[in-house]
């Protein structure tokens, strides 16, 4: 039987409620019926209720205190919240607080049926997962009553060097284990599912412990049955074995075999996934850390490749270099030409390059972020304008870093490069934008000539100066004297950023013949000299 509760301020709605559901056929029980938040949550303290079906807005206590009421205290209470039309978008902040569903009024009793069919499916599950996690509770109280806590901590301060080794090894020998072995290495266990490539709610968080105790006697009972190693705990979530025999093809081998096996076993069991990092070959206890060092560096690559890894680093490649000029070569010339199919091979190469080079996570952004750079620098060549693709560039080179896999960064990135593919070839799709586009390019390539002019634009490209000048116009939104000084003064504030060249040097260098009329450009343009613009750069 389902417990529900209903709240609403209007008496007429919650007697038609009442009175249109057959509430017996459903399996369901209407315990009580409250006229706001405030005498529902009183309720709720004293009757157990497993659906609640709330209102909005309503007097002393309304639907969403309400939400944060039952979210806080009772969050196993599944929520529906009615609302008007003009709350819809109100109650749908309710999200936060776990609400599992919003209906707009006025509500059917066909629709409300088929709502409650839907929570009754929701409270099962729930109900479910409670009872597996009570179980897992009580293995675990038991687990930690065994001696098995106490040799997983002594190992674990052996392999992570965190006292006197020969403590740690004394303190073995007395569990009658010795580390007498002529080679050692160590695995390590990381379920995918709680790693920080997934997004996880607190209860989750809290069965990772548990699911991990699954984990730790898999692994136990196959690595003891196979007298390669011991399992054990580290920390709360991770689980490690120490392998222990002789460095031979055919031993480490095995331990692969065996990682895999502990892996298939536990998907088996509990359904989920788990990465596996195997460490390289050691002589001495002592050199332990560094076996362990080299598994954990191991399952970092979960954020380039994904989850269910098993990697053993005796059998990686060295890493190879990382280059992605000529791609990003070929990918600004595919943008500029038009060319789509060879800009989504230059950015397939691109991603298998970094992939293939086993680039650790900051490594990669860096790589994502030149990415976002050169197809920004695609759009900057074409026109003066578009200052909403400028700002989103800006946003995307920290939002890649965000990301909690490489796939999902890689992806900004990429829709980012083809909407400015997209841009850039309807700029091109006209003679008279391709002549403004080629005239940029030649401008942007021949800024710091001093005697650059109008002319020698128009004779580059073989028309009046009439017909150029509308066309650039068009293109940019400015004269061909705008577009000239505004190339000169972002080559300016680069120059006075990045290096401490005299003023006069620096006019020279971006085109202008007389210092002083360089001066008072710059502060026509920026409201600063060039002294005040580089003083207040370099002291940030």
């Amino acid at each position: 039987m389902y417990r529900i509760l209903l709240v609403d301020d209007e008496i007429l709605v919650r007697d038609a409620i009442k009175e249109n559901i057959d509430w017996k056929s459903m399996d369901c029980e209407l315990v009580g019926d409250c006229e706001n938040g405030k005498q529902a949550a009183d309720f709720v303290k004293t009757h157990p209720v497993d659906i609640v079906l709330t209102d909005i807005l309503m007097p002393y206590m309304d639907g969403m205190e309400l939400s944060h009421f039952l979210h806080d205290n009772y969050p196993e209470i599944v929520i529906v919240i009615f609302s008007g039309f003009g709350e819809f978008e109100y109650a749908k902040k309710a999200i936060q607080y776990n609400v599992s569903e919003y209906m707009l009024k006025p509500v059917t009793a066909m629709e409300l049926r088929e709502v409650i069919g839907k929570m009754k499916e929701k409270v099962d599950q729930q109900r479910k997962e409670k009872e597996k996690l009570e179980s897992l509770t009580k293995t675990s109280q038991d687990y930690h009553k065994n001696a098995l806590v106490i040799r997983s901590k002594a190992i674990e301060a052996l392999v992570g060097c965190t006292r006197d080794v020969q403590k740690s090894l004394d303190e073995l020998a007395k569990m009658g284990i010795y580390m007498d072995s002529s080679s050692y290495r160590v695995a390590v266990f990381d379920m995918d599912l709680f790693s920080e490539i997934h997004e996880i709610d607190m209860e989750k968080r809290q069965e990772s412990a548990l699911m991990a105790f699954v984990l730790f006697n898999v692994a136990d009972e196959i690595v003891t049955g196979r007298g390669a190693g011991i399992a054990y705990q580290e920390g709360n979530n991770r689980v490690c074995i120490l392998f222990m025999g002789d460095h031979c093809r055919g031993f480490s081998q095995e331990t692969h075999e065996i990682c895999e096996e502990i892996q298939n076993k536990v998907k088996e069991v509990i359904g989920i996934e788990v990465s596996a990092g195997i460490g390289g070959w050691v002589k001495n206890p002592e050199e332990l850390i560094h076996s362990h060092e080299q598994a954990e560096n191991a399952i970092g690559l979960r954020y380039l490749l994904g989850g269910n890894l098993l990697i053993d680093t005796e059998e990686q490649k060295e890493e190879r270099s990382l280059s992605l000029q000529q791609s990003l070569n070929e990918m600004t010339n595919g943008i500029r030409n038009g060319n789509l199919q060879v800009v989504n091979h230059a950015l397939s190469d691109m991603k298998e390059k970094i992939k293939n080079a086993r680039a650790d996570k900051s490594q990669a952004c860096v790589c994502l972020q030149m990415i976002l750079r050169h197809a920004g620098s695609c759009w900057e060549s074409v026109t003066s304008g578009g200052e909403d693709l400028f700002h989103k560039r800006e946003l995307l080179m920290g939002k890649v870093t965000e990301q909690k896999t490489f796939d999902e960064a890689f992806l900004l990135a990429e829709n980012y490069v083809h909407e400015v593919f997209e841009r850039c070839f309807s700029m091109n799709s006209s003679s008279g934008q391709k002549q403004a586009v080629l005239a940029m390019e030649y401008i942007r390539a021949h800024y710091m000539e001093q005697e650059l002019s109008l002319n020698d634009i128009c004779s580059y490209l073989n028309i009046s100066t009439s017909h150029f000048s509308t066309i650039f116009k068009e293109a940019t939104g400015g004269t061909f004297l705008e577009f000239l000084s505004r190339i000169r003064m972002e080559k300016t504030k680069e120059l006075l950023e990045q290096t401490t060249l005299k003023n006069y040097e620096i006019a020279e260098m971006v085109g202008f013949s007389d210092p002083h009329y360089f001066s008072i450009s710059f502060k026509k343009m920026t409201g600063k000299t060039p002294t005040e613009y580089a003083r207040e750069k370099r002291s940030v």
